[in-house]
């Protein structure tokens, strides 16, 4: 096994790129930042003055639900397949050392 290089990452997406990776494109097509304001609102999330753990981003979570409907996954193996696969995080928004929700 040869040691990781710098831009092996990169690297590897660009193949994926070159391959039609299906998320990218869905990602350049639709603008999900439009959906921010209504997920706010729908989800009213607190003010966060009573403590806890802050939540994840909506869009973010949104953009699982995205990934599960098109893959019918379970929660379980939304979250390992998101941390297996570099299209998901690229997808999402994730890098390598980014916590994604359980």
């Amino acid at each position: 096994m040869k040691q990781t290089g710098f831009f092996d990452v990169e690297e590897r997406l660009a193949r994926l790129s070159g391959l039609g990776d299906q998320l990218e494109a869905f990602s350049r097509t639709v603008d999900f930042e439009v959906f921010r304001s209504d997920l706010n609102k729908a989800l009213a999330y607190s003010d966060g003055s009573k403590g806890g753990r802050p939540p994840f981003d909506p869009v973010l979570m949104f953009k699982i639900l995205v990934i599960q409907t098109l893959n019918n996954l379970s929660d379980e193996r939304t979250e390992y397949l998101i941390n297996d696969r570099l299209s998901f995080m690229r997808f999402l928004g994730l890098g390598l050392s980014d916590r994604v929700p359980d």
